[in-house]
């Protein structure tokens, strides 16, 4: 694995403002004194309100967006600007997750437009891409790979470039008693990892939680954490199978 591993979680909305900034400042602590902190980018995606409070106890666990406008300023009631993310310190911004899909209409072309926000803002999108239904591992990585050519589509020619990390979620793993198997996470990350660009990572989310990194390592770049990483205790060791693959 070439660079440092990614190992993030989002939040959603399960907590409140209170309970993310003890999350943040316990799971800061943790980093800050575990081995995994030099050769681990770990970052977190609280709601938005919480953001200011979550990057001031933060230390060295980066902090992202869960959303984000298409736009970078003007009348749009409600939205919050790539522009705005970056000037509070956030590094990553989530696009495309499948509940942003399912129930709130966010199209291809949408998230088209809100990869490009993030990255002429010098965001880091996360593209969360994958599958509906159980398939093989190679056409489940078309799907995926059809979804990231939308989303990076015309961007280059915009000028419009930057790191990009692609979260590899089937929807049929999100909120499942278990991740997939390991077997098809390796097959479908491999093959996005072989056909990406140079500045694209690769992990994994989809009821990712401990004990699945070191199954699927080499084919992986990190993993994108849920419900799984709500006690700070899981993190220490998703850090800890991390720490082992560099040891």
């Amino acid at each position: 694995m070439a660079g440092r591993m990614l190992i993030g979680a989002s939040l959603k909305m399960y907590f409140s403002h209170a309970r993310t900034v003890q999350w943040v400042s316990e799971v800061a602590g943790i980093l800050a004194e575990h081995p995994a902190r030099e050769s681990v980018t770990a970052f977190v995606i609280p709601q938005y309100p919480s953001i200011p409070a979550a990057i001031e106890h933060a230390g060295a666990l980066a902090v992202g967006a869960q959303d984000v406008a298409t736009e970078d300023a003007g009348a749009f009631t409600g939205e919050v600007s790539a522009a705005v993310l970056a000037e509070l310190g956030c590094r990553f911004v989530e696009v495309g997750h499948a509940e942003r899909r399912r129930m709130f209409g966010d199209t291809d072309e949408v998230v088209a437009a809100k990869t490009h926000a993030a990255l002429r803002n010098g965001l880091t999108p996360i593209l969360c891409v994958g599958e509906t239904d159980r398939r093989d591992p190679d056409s489940a990585a078309e799907v995926c790979l059809a979804q990231i050519r939308s989303a990076l589509s015309d961007a280059a020619d915009a000028g419009i470039t930057g790191p990009i990390v692609i979260a590899y979620e089937p929807l049929w793993a999100i909120g499942a008693p278990e991740p997939a198997e390991p077997e098809h996470i390796r097959g479908v990350c491999a093959r996005l990892r072989a056909e990406t660009g140079a500045d694209a990572s690769v992990i994994y989310g989809g009821s990712a939680g401990p004990g699945l990194l070191t199954r699927i390592a080499d084919s992986v770049d990190g993993l994108f954490l849920g419900r799984f990483a709500h006690e700070p205790a899981a993190v220490r060791a998703i850090l800890d199978e991390a720490a082992s693959l560099t040891a």
